[in-house]
């Protein structure tokens, strides 16, 4: 796929064979995952407010009203797509307004709770629907927490959020059609590529018009068996990368423990030295490509299988 010039596509002349998306790509895990995609010939946008410094498709996903626009935008950008892998790795979230439930303010507990649980399914849903006819390798990946499973006093829009993600990510992988070995789907697709081809120059080898236009149905049907009943299904995971340096962990050391009980082991862990940078955390999910993991897999950085 070539693509036409336009904002932050500089690479507008060369073939891109990889399109990932990250949502809050501006700043934290996402800025260190958009800066660090392993993939040759890659178109990367951050979907996010403010930006960073790739692709930015500006949107709040805190609001409702722009989650359609996400899906249009998927949808738009997908069509047409001949590359070898299209990717979503959903970042965003936060973990303000901490303290109790019935003590923050209620504007903020809601958009948490619109961004850290809707969004991520509702998004997720999106990127599913509009990748479903592909035949290419497809990645939706979720990043969750260890608060997921652990109840934090003082985090609840943040912990609810998470463990809703883990177990979506649980059910929509149970959801998904079999699963080929990384890199069978491009081999597939070459593979039906070339047998048109062969078709073409079969048929336009052909005299009479009944045999030539026999042959081609012939082999549109092998075409269309291909990439309809042999449909390829999306890897999904959620995955915790552990306590990351970035400014949200700066957020949560400046609260205090009546708002948040367990504000000293953050600030510990961070006065020790035990926090992971974010470009280690982006190395660790982006190494997560090459395994075969069942769909659906909740994952730890901290805890990966052998």
């Amino acid at each position: 796929m070539r693509l036409a010039p336009g904002p932050g596509r500089e690479y507008a002349d060369r073939a891109v064979t990889s399109l990932v998306w990250i949502s809050g790509a501006s700043a934290g895990i996402g800025a260190a995952l958009a800066a660090s995609v392993p993939f040759p010939e890659a178109r990367v946008v951050d979907l996010s407010r403010r930006g960073g410094t790739v692709e930015h498709f500006p949107v709040d996903l805190s609001d409702p009203a722009a989650w359609v626009g996400v899906e249009r935008y998927f949808e738009a950008e997908l069509a047409g797509f001949s590359g070898e892998r299209v990717v979503f790795v959903h970042s965003a979230g936060t973990v303000v307004p901490i303290g109790p439930a019935d003590a923050v303010d209620a504007e903020a507990y809601t958009r948490a709770v619109l961004l850290n649980s809707a969004a991520p399914q509702v998004l997720g849903r999106a990127f599913l629907r509009a990748t479903a006819g592909l035949t290419c390798e497809k990645h939706l990946v979720m990043l969750s927490s260890g608060a997921a499973s652990t109840a934090y006093p003082g985090w609840s829009a943040y912990n609810a959020g998470k463990a809703a993600v883990d177990h979506w990510v649980r059910t929509v992988g149970a959801e998904q059609p079999p699963l080929e070995p990384l890199g069978a789907a491009r081999a597939e697709g070459e593979r039906a590529g070339a047998g048109r081809a062969e078709g073409e120059r079969a048929g336009a080898g052909r005299v009479g018009g009944e045999r030539a236009g026999v042959a081609r149905g012939g082999d549109g049907g092998g075409v269309e068996q291909a990439g309809g009943a042999g449909r390829i299904g999306c890897r999904v995971i959620a995955v915790a990368p552990g306590v990351v340096d970035t400014a949200m962990q700066g957020e949560i050391r400046a609260v205090d423990e009546q708002a948040f009980p367990a504000v000293g082991r953050f600030r510990e862990l961070k006065e020790s030295g035990a926090l992971v940078s974010p470009e280690d955390a982006a190395r660790g999910i982006w190494s997560l490509f090459e395994r075969e993991l069942p769909n659906g897999s909740v994952l730890d950085l901290r805890k990966l299988p052998d």
